[in-house]
């Protein structure tokens, strides 16, 4: 390789901060300025770095964004879903970024099996309610928030965001004329509900933080302004608007990271009062469903008020608090979320670390026996698909897993039969009995017994390269799923891992609680200690070995680069949480002060402060050997900023003692969740899966060309 490929290099201007007696010198701290000519061009030269330090990898590249194409079925519609007199779907066509929304009537009102077309039939009756690909023309981002159809199918509210800052124009568009009404607001949250009058839309906006802080009503073509139904005032809180699937209420959900309150009002009624179900008190989650038992209306509610794994009680609608025990808490089963049906009820919960769901019939007034939805796999993730429908006689779920993809299911809710709708396709020679999924167990470093998911060709030979993913905040599980991409992995001998470390939710309330505040380090020791095994275990090797983690998950990726970075070949961050400290401590930026309940509060708790810069991997960058590092940042990203991951690669490279190359790439016209369209991302994922091979597998990718370029690009 040329030595004149050199990186950036990030002009040091030191920033002072202190707090609690903590001084700390912050040398690129500039760089949070985007509006900054010098900024922007640093950003630049990253990029151009990044992209001719990895073009040895252009040809693995192209040839696994070619596979991934290859294998999907570009021109395809999903399964459709009744609502009212219409079958709804989604269309996808060869050529095309986004997605087209459509429906087509109903030519049978009792027959609620969904009609099963082929993608290239003429559907009598279709309307195209929504081209996305017309609506991002012209901009270099595109994506959709809401799109919902009023109750009596006539009018569509849809919501778009073109920059990627999740701030969205509301619109609406007349199903009966297809002409758009002069209705336009700006600056929204991504949601749309409709009142059951077909002529009000509730809807959020956001405070300078990006914090959903209030709740609008607004008369469609009515000429006057929209109505403030709630503000919340608690900078700890955000709100979210939604309506019951009875169509009974519409709920208004304030929630922090540890409370809850729930205000529900007639949904009928467009000038309707907001009444609270159960006032705040601090630390007590719930959720609220609307049934109808025996012809009374109940509150079905879902809280942890002395249950940590929750308990689910129901209460009549007029007096919340007189509340009857349906589920009692259990240590082992954590209950997730329970939604009502005219005739029946469906739990969600979690037990062995895998989400399951289980049918209360209602039976009179009163419940019948609950059974469990079962699937053969052991890690078959199971779940509610779409169910728009109060008293629909079928009930969609949806199942899947590493090997399995993605299955769409109909239950007849009378005579138990279960029937199979679709699965997703994949295109060419793919098998599933061509590859194991297994789940393994890890021990922490104070015993804890942590879950392991592992997917790999029955083939390969150990030890194998392997990619190993982590998250481990908000107690967000990472469940078994299907992915068309990562057969461009397995298929080139790679195992993929899942570490399911504390400060997600696999495993209970509990698994989260002892990974965040002032345990969040178990989330990173965790991590540690699941690379360790499959190490000892001889599944792989330390220099096979790659870790793979975004937002949080990227938290965790700085995280382990300092704790041991001799146990990874290469450290794959996606927009990573990498400066913790510096954002926690200013509650102007979004998100801030609604997460405190996550990180704890630095700026009132010395404690707190001084174990998040124990671990923050910005401020705990030292001198040492660390492995490659690929950075995946958005100029536009309003959860986690640039600058942190542009100020983490600058002190890595500033400080490091080795040659290993620390690449920094930013997507110019992007938000959180990456760039848009999917050729697009295709071309993304193809570039990190070029990197991850490359770092794991180096004898194999490169002749000595790719060694070169993971050991010795820095010049």
């Amino acid at each position: 390789m040329s030595d004149s490929i050199k990186p950036p290099v990030a002009k040091r201007v030191e920033s002072r901060r202190e707090f609690h007696g903590d001084v700390f010198l912050d040398p690129y701290e500039w760089l949070r300025d985007k509006s900054n000519p010098e900024v922007t061009a640093h950003l630049e030269a990253e990029n151009d770095y990044a992209d001719r330090t990895t073009a040895r990898l252009e040809p693995l590249r192209q040839k696994i964004f070619d596979e991934i194409k290859a294998r999907t079925k570009e021109t395809d519609l999903s399964v459709p879903i009744r609502r009212g007199d219409w079958w709804y779907y989604a269309r996808s066509f060869e050529g095309k970024q986004y997605g087209v929304q459509c429906r087509c009537p109903v030519t049978d009102p009792d027959d609620w099996h969904p009609p099963i077309f082929d993608e290239h039939t003429e559907i009598p009756g279709e309307q195209v309610l929504l081209d996305e690909n017309v609506e991002a023309e012209g901009h270099e981002f595109f994506s959709l928030g809401a799109a919902s159809v009023s109750p009596d199918g006539n009018v569509l509210a849809y919501s778009v965001d073109v920059v990627g800052d999740e701030r969205y124009t509301l619109r609406f568009k007349d199903l009966r004329t297809f002409e758009q009404y002069p209705d336009e607001i700006v600056g929204i949250g991504a949601g749309a509900t409709w009142a059951t009058d077909n002529k009000t839309v509730y809807y959020t906006t956001l405070d300078a933080a990006w914090r959903p802080d209030a709740v609008w009503r607004h008369r469609l073509a009515s000429g006057l302004p929209a109505e403030k139904v709630y503000h919340e005032p608690d900078e700890r809180f955000w709100l979210a608007v939604g309506r019951t699937r009875s169509d009974a209420y519409i709920l208004i959900v304030s929630g922090s990271a540890i409370t809850s309150e729930i205000r529900y009002a007639d949904a009928a009624d467009p000038h309707a009062e907001f009444a609270t179900v159960l006032p705040r008190r601090d630390g007590v989650e719930y959720s609220v469903e609307h049934a109808v038992v025996g012809g009374e209306d109940r509150f079905l509610i879902l809280h942890n008020d002395g249950a940590v794994n929750f308990t689910l009680v129901e209460a009549p609608v007029g007096d919340p608090a007189a509340q009857r025990i349906l589920i009692g808490h259990r240590d082992d089963v954590r209950l997730d979320a329970v939604d009502a049906f005219a005739g029946h009820l469906v739990v969600s919960y979690r037990r062995e670390a895998l989400p399951r769901i289980q049918l209360w019939p209602i039976e009179g007034d009163v419940y019948g026996r609950p059974e469990e939805i079962t699937f053969e796999s052991e890690l078959m993730s199971t779940g509610l698909g779409a169910n728009p429908n109060w008293d629909s006689p079928k009930l969609r779920i949806g199942a899947g897993s590493f090997v399995t993809p993605v299955q769409i299911y109909d239950l007849d809710l009378i005579s138990g039969e279960r029937t199979l709708l679709r699965e997703q396709p994949v295109l060419g020679d793919y098998r599933r009995e061509d590859y194991v999924e297994r789940r393994d167990w890890a021990y922490g470093s104070d015993g804890a017994r942590i879950p392991i998911s592992i997917v790999h060709r029955v083939d390969i030979e150990f030890p194998a390269p392997a990619l190993l993913y982590g998250y481990g905040a908000y107690e967000i599980c990472e469940d078994p799923r299907f992915s068309i991409p990562r057969l461009s992995l397995l298929d080139r001998g790679m195992v993929f891992v899942i570490a399911h470390v504390r400060g997600g939710g696999e495993m209970g309330r509990l698994w989260y609680e002892h990974g965040k505040l002032l345990e969040k380090k178990n989330t990173f020791t965790d991590f540690v200690a699941v690379a360790n095994h499959l190490v000892n275990s001889g599944l792989t090797g330390p220099e096979q070995l790659v870790a793979q983690g975004g937002s949080a998950g990227g938290l965790l990726m700085g995280a382990v680069a300092n704790l041991a970075p001799d146990l990874f070949a290469g450290i794959l961050a996606q927009v990573p949480f990498v400066d913790p400290l510096t954002t926690i401590l200013d509650p102007s930026l979004p998100l801030t002060v609604t997460e405190w309940d996550e990180w704890g509060n630095p700026l009132k708790d010395r404690d707190v402060y001084h174990y998040v810069k124990s671990y923050s991997p910005y401020e705990n960058v030292a001198a040492r050997k660390y492995p490659p590092i690929l950075a995946m940042t958005s100029l536009n990203d309003t959860r986690v900023y640039y600058v942190e991951p542009a100020k983490w690669v600058a002190a890595l490279r500033h400080s490091k003692t080795d040659g290993n190359p620390v690449l920094l790439k930013t997507q110019m016209a992007a938000g959180h969740g990456g760039i848009s369209g999917r050729y697009e991302r295709w071309k993304e994922v193809a570039f990190q899966y070029a990197w991850v091979l490359a770092a794991a597998d180096r004898d194999h990718y490169g002749s000595g060309q790719v060694d070169d370029l993971l050991s010795g690009a820095q010049g």
